[in-house]
């Protein structure tokens, strides 16, 4: 049984400023957790029910990842699920990624401001989906490790590489500067359907409620939209990326790495 002490840790682990303090941050749910123990990253520990601890022991141990046994009552009080808080992994958070140019069939996706935590959670499992190896936000975005953003990932998480808190003019000049074309989504942009689209690229998306930034319009990217054809006043920015992904597929398959064995 843990401690006291260690139980209320682990509990602070809901606040952003105890993640950031102790560099740990919550995975919770077995197809999260098991998509965790699948890849590389570091596990301080699982705390889990009597069930799930028997479900998750053969994935854990190869790992040498220790499952604690604790009451439903108390993983209810450490995980943020209103229910189904049964398989909960406390994760070191990874040191920050280094600037990388981009490869010459990259498409990097770009995210300037988005404040939402499911959307930035879609956001990362949309560059998966289509096969996108990074994706960079601004230090104005939502907080990568926030566990609804962490479980709207499904896992992608752990797949895509997650620049945070970067200066996202000075990062877009210097991708520009290595090959990269800048695009901007934006609804007065021009048909990505009708525009030639290239690679290496980077797809920028604005924030939710104000769309990309002035200082990023004033970089000088390609501005690009997605044909609206009914009434809607405006797309979901996760909805955005995906049309736009699919469009950059379509135009250039590089951008669609196989899958790799997980």
């Amino acid at each position: 049984m843990l401690a006291a002490g260690e139980l209320k840790r682990l509990r602070a682990l809901q606040q952003k400023k105890a993640r950031e303090e102790e560099g740990r941050f919550l995975v919770q749910g077995k197809k999260m957790v098991a998509e965790l123990l699948a890849s590389l990253w570091k596990i301080e520990t699982i705390l889990a029910t009597q069930d799930a601890a028997e479900w998750v022991a053969d994935k854990a141990q190869p790992r040498g990842v220790s499952v604690h046994v604790l009451p439903e009552s108390e993983l209810d009080r450490i995980g943020t699920f209103e229910k189904g808080n049964e398989l909960i992994a406390i994760v070191e958070t990874p040191g920050e990624l280094p600037f990388k140019a981009p490869a010459q069939n990259e498409l990097v996706l770009a995210l300037d401001g988005v404040k939402d935590p499911r959307n930035m959670g879609s956001l990362i499992r949309i560059a998966d989906w289509f096969g996108l190896e990074r994706v960079i936000c601004s230090k104005e975005c939502m907080e990568v490790f926030n566990p609804k953003a962490v479980s709207s990932t499904m896992g992608s998480l752990f797949h895509v590489g997650v620049r945070t808190g970067v200066d996202l003019v000075e990062e877009l000049q210097q991708l520009r500067d290595n090959g990269a074309q800048i695009y901007i989504a934006d609804m007065d942009g021009t048909p990505a359907f009708s525009a030639p689209l290239t690679l290496p690229g980077v797809l920028v998306l604005g924030s939710e409620s104000h769309g990309h930034s002035a200082a990023v319009e004033e970089i000088g990217a390609q501005v690009i939209s997605i044909p609206r054809v009914g009434r809607a006043e405006s797309l979901n920015v996760a909805m955005a990326a995906a049309a736009l992904c699919m469009e950059f597929t379509r135009q250039c398959p590089a951008t669609a790495r196989a899958a790799a064995p997980r």
